[in-house]
């Protein structure tokens, strides 16, 4: 059996005196689904903010293809960072309303160092084609899209670094119930065609359920029943 994509082991997150994740462990395959279900407050954000090395945990291992991440220092981090991309609730506030779509796709590949005037625009419109967005959106600014175009617009950015895992942080709550399938049969096509690891954290037990291969149901920073 191979090694997990992601292994985390009694995590801890604190935000002071506040314990929002205690003793939480879990691993994830690449190719595989599982979700964080739980109400409001329960842990699951921090979870994520955690996994992606966007809050440092005060207790517990991260380990990422192999790597242990909680000890690393930040230049060590940078380069696994693409490796580990988030798609957030909001999709236009992750998003700079001042940039057009394209720029936005565009953007992790000039950062990383893997824009190429040649080819990067074609790899642009490649990458939005994937998500079933027109490359004609792509001259467009986040508010003139609908919320779904704009998530796919999100989710295009992600797959710019071209990661082996995904955080979904509740990535259809903010859509209507349509516009929420289309994009959450776009990712389990992307999963089929990638092999992406998704760390899926929802709070509704019905989508978690449709979408998940398995389910932590967290309350109060602690993990409950697990489920296949």
């Amino acid at each position: 059996m191979s090694d997990p994509l992601l292994d985390v082991r009694d995590l801890v997150v604190r935000y002071g005196p506040v314990t929002a994740v205690d003793g939480l462990s879990f691993s994830l395959a690449a190719g595989e689904t599982l979700a964080l279900n739980g109400p409001s407050g329960c842990g699951k954000s921090s979870t994520a903010l955690a996994v992606l090395q966007l809050r440092r945990p005060a207790g517990g291992e991260v380990h990422f293809e192999g790597r242990e991440l909680t000890s690393l220092p930040e230049r060590e981090l940078r380069p696994l960072r693409p490796r580990m991309q988030p798609v957030f609730q909001d999709p236009y506030g992750s998003l700079s309303p001042r940039h057009r779509i394209r720029d936005a796709v565009a953007e992790p590949l000039k950062v990383q160092g893997r824009w190429h005037p040649a080819d990067g625009p074609a790899r642009v419109t490649e990458l939005l084609d994937r998500v079933g967005l027109d490359p004609a959106y792509g001259d467009r600014r986040p508010h003139e899209l609908s919320g779904g175009q704009c998530q796919r617009a999100g989710i295009a950015r992600a797959l710019a670094s071209e990661p082996r895992l995904l955080v979904l942080d509740e990535p259809v709550s903010s859509l209507d119930p349509s516009v929420r399938a289309g994009v959450l049969n776009l990712l389990a096509d992307l999963q089929d065609d990638l092999g992406l690891g998704y760390l899926f954290i929802c709070h509704d037990r019905a989508v978690v359920r449709h979408f998940a291969d398995r389910v932590i149901e967290m309350r109060e920073g602690r993990f409950g029943v697990t489920s296949g």
